[in-house]
């Protein structure tokens, strides 16, 4: 073994070139990259029309055409150089940064791994100019106002960077994902892009007017008629704060994250602060694996947010990032429950961005007929669980404030014993309370929005006929939302009500489920389960939560182990509670097949009527539609 000491290297300034080279590396990390670059250049210019054109997937060629305000000839020189740019001069305005670029490197970073030509025209030019890299002076040339960039032969001088590209095909669409962030950031300027010659995507500029509606339409283009069909509009204000776009309703989730596109004053991001602010919002509506899609607009003042965070400018950091987590929290939340309930504010008033949110937001329901309870009028809303709220909280969930042999499990209660429905069910409802929920404010001559029920399909779904037509209801479904929105009301009482079993139930368990039930006897305590260990492989369920009582006792303890399991005792009371509510309110929720009867169908029509979000179940599957009179006579050819 050499033990000897390497020979020491005398410190000494790095050559321009190679310092390029390293500036490359983090600016330039494939074909994708160069594009972002030079389409923030053809937009800080005040383009309305870019043109992208492509070859080998970005490889090979990369031309970026804009018609903005073009680069007067002198100024052309100073273009590839390293640290130069007209986007800030004093550290003043690097602090309020109101440009998509700024840094001056992007172009000197290129040029240092590809062949880069400038040709541009000003105004008031006779002719365009055209600079090399690495090329001496100036060159007269052809070219209308605006500016061309055309990168060709990447990486033709860094043979081992080259190798770590994709195929084309991969490259390809990477630049295209740079173009419709590009695209849905700036609705007004139009978006040509072309792939060896032929056109591969086309986004004209839309007309300069209202905002939202700009963003709406430009979302439609990018995203397809699945997302516009299910937009919730979100516009918020609050002094220089201006929050705006459309928020993708829960039905219309995706199982990846891939349709998500948040953008600050002008700029794609991803930031995590954003980020959960959204994903709380849905976490009432949108469980499991599943994904929302949106495309939001964040615009407050320059000097309020740091964009030079991150090498790809990517990443940004806030002033105030509890107050602006809060204010789009509450704005994606209450678009969701406008959604669901039209025409209110959001409860939770008071001083902040929250109250502003609820105070300023515009953009009504839809009226596409797309599944929303957009006609059914809203009771006063639930305070919402807050993102983590403290344990102690959580140790006693529910209260029991029934009798569990003289109440329907879906006809909601009256103060009077003596006025308890005449009909008997199997299904009892621990949650039915007095006055549970204030009297919705009905139409006069349309006293109940959800209609009256005619009959059951399948023992899966619920006919009912209103004043529009028919309802489809999914009952189970259905049930599940009204159930899970009454157990997180019932997370403010001050008890969970335990219901010891006459005979525990004993059933063959793992050893992770034997030593969950053992590490969390106190957590299982405080949601109202007594769950023992008989032996190593046998676990004895003696009490479950009284709420609970009809569901299927083995399966709801192995549930609630394997959550307990997975994220801790701790977690589940705090962060993943909305996980846990659905798990026992999917148990709990009448399932298919079981017959109802007419009483018991209105009754669940009355609980929807008056329960928030009541269009989508737990998992953000739809839980009704309507079929209007008018549709129901186009299938009949009524008329025609």
């Amino acid at each position: 073994m050499n033990s000897a000491m390497p020979t020491r290297r005398p410190i000494c300034a790095l050559p321009d070139r190679l310092i390029s080279q390293i500036a490359a590396g983090e600016v330039v990390e494939r074909p994708a990259s160069v594009v972002k670059e030079l389409l923030e250049n053809a937009l800080d210019a005040g383009s309305t029309a870019v043109q992208l054109r492509l070859e080998d997937g970005g490889m090979r060629r990369i031309q970026v055409s804009d018609n903005g305000g073009g680069i007067p000839p002198e100024e052309l020189r100073l273009a590839l150089q390293r640290h130069a740019t007209s986007k800030i001069a004093t550290l003043a305005e690097l602090e309020s940064v109101a440009s998509l670029g700024f840094r001056g490197e992007a172009l000197a970073s290129i040029a240092a791994v590809a062949h880069v030509s400038i040709t541009s025209r000003t105004a008031g030019a006779p002719h365009a100019s055209c600079i090399e890299a690495g090329v001496e002076g100036l060159m007269p040339a052809a070219g209308g106002v605006g500016t061309v960039v055309d990168v060709q032969d990447l990486y033709y001088n860094t043979h081992a960077r080259r190798k770590f590209l994709k195929s084309e095909q991969t490259e390809l669409g990477h630049c295209l994902e740079v173009v419709r962030r590009m695209a849905l950031a700036r609705p007004g300027v139009g978006f040509t892009v072309s792939h060896q010659g032929k056109t591969v995507a086309h986004w004209p500029a839309l007309k300069q007017g209202d905002l939202l509606e700009g963003a709406a339409a430009r979302s439609a283009a990018i995203l397809g008629d699945e997302f516009a069909a299910h937009q919730l509009p979100v516009d918020v204000s609050a002094g220089a704060l201006h929050f705006y776009g459309m928020s993708g309703a829960p039905t219309a989730s995706r199982g990846r994250a891939d349709s998500q596109y948040f953008f600050v004053n002008g700029r794609f991001v991803r930031d995590k602060l954003l980020t959960h602010a959204v994903r709380s919002a849905y976490q009432d509506v949108l469980h499991g694996d599943r994904y929302p899609a949106y495309v939001l607009h964040l615009d407050l003042p320059p000097e309020a947010v740091d964009v030079n965070v991150h090498p790809a400018k990517i990443e940004v950091r806030f002033r105030d990032s509890r107050a602006l987590h809060q204010f789009v929290f509450h704005a994606v939340h209450g678009a969701l429950a406008r959604a669901t309930n039209p025409g209110t504010l959001d409860a939770e008033q008071g001083a902040g961005p929250a109250a502003v949110v609820a105070q300023g937001a515009g953009g009504g329901p839809r009226s596409d007929g797309g599944g929303a309870l957009n006609w059914i009028a809203q009771p006063p809303r639930q305070q919402p669980l807050g993102i983590v709220q403290p344990r102690a909280e959580y140790l006693a969930m529910f209260e029991r404030r029934f009798e569990p042999q003289h109440a329907s499990h879906l006809a909601p209660q009256t103060g009077d014993a003596a006025a308890a429905p005449a009909y008997a069910s199997p299904y009892v409802s621990p949650y039915a309370t007095p006055n549970a929920h204030a009297p919705i404010a009905a139409d006069a001559e349309d006293p109940h929005p959800m209609g009256n029920a005619i009959a059951q399909l399948h023992g899966i779904y619920v006919l009912a006929q209103n004043r529009k037509g028919l309802v489809l209801v999914d009952m189970h479904a259905a049930h599940e939302r009204i159930l899970y929105e009454k157990m997180k009301t019932a997370l403010d009482a001050s008890q969970i009500a335990m219901q010891p079993l006459l005979l525990p139930l004993s059933f063959a368990a793992d050893e992770l489920e034997t030593a969950t039930a053992q590490d969390e006897a106190e957590t299982l305590a405080a949601l109202g389960f007594d769950i023992a260990a008989l032996s190593p492989i046998t676990l004895a369920v003696r009490a479950v939560p009284a709420l609970l009582a009809h569901a299927d006792i083995e399966s709801l303890a192995r549930d609630v182990l394997r959550d307990l399991r997975e994220w801790g005792g701790s977690r589940v009371l705090t962060e993943h509670q909305n996980e846990l509510l659905g798990t026992l309110a999917c148990h709990s929720a009448v399932r298919a097949g079981r017959a109802l009867t007419l009483p018991e169908m209105d009754a669940l029509l009355r609980q929807m009527e008056t329960t928030e979000r009541a269009d989508q179940c737990n998992h953000g599957r739809p839980t009704w539609v309507q079929i209007t009179v008018a549709d129901l006579d186009r299938l009949f050819l009524r008329g025609q």
